[in-house]
């Protein structure tokens, strides 16, 4: 199976937050592949600055996370289609970096790791999801 994390899914493994534990668990699961997007290294790095890094350590911690992963997978023409198509099947504004994540995820057949509500405002039936904050999952 392959899952991509969500910038949201990284952050709750970071903080010990709910949902760190199942995602701990995807880093060392057999027969799961692990994908992150691009661009969620930069949410990421911006993130930890806000949560009081330094920038060179939020960086630093970014790109361990991507080490981690069995691919940072580049935001294409593919992917920047396919998040205009999510948006506009979303119930309600869709934020760009959550879109491109997203797309990146549905573009690769990945389920979307995330605890993020904007990753909610996408139909089921358009993106596979492990939501993190919803009941919790054995």
């Amino acid at each position: 199976m392959t899952y991509l994390l969500d910038t949201s899914a990284v952050l709750a493994h970071v903080r010990g937050e709910p949902g760190a534990e199942r995602v701990q668990r995807l880093f060392v699961e057999k027969d799961v592949s692990l994908l992150l997007c691009s661009v969620s290294l930069a949410e990421l790095a911006r993130r930890l600055r806000a949560l009081g890094a330094t920038p060179d350590e939020a960086w630093d911690r970014a790109v361990a996370y991507g080490q981690l992963v069995d691919e940072v997978v580049s935001v294409d023409e593919e992917v920047a289609r396919e998040s205009d198509r999510l948006s506009r099947r979303a119930t309600a504004r869709l934020p760009l970096v959550d879109a491109l994540i997203a797309a990146t995820a549905h573009t690769r057949k990945a389920v979307l790791v995330h605890r993020d509500t904007h990753i909610r405002l996408i139909p089921a039936d358009l993106l596979a999801q492990l939501d993190l904050a919803a009941a919790p999952v054995p």
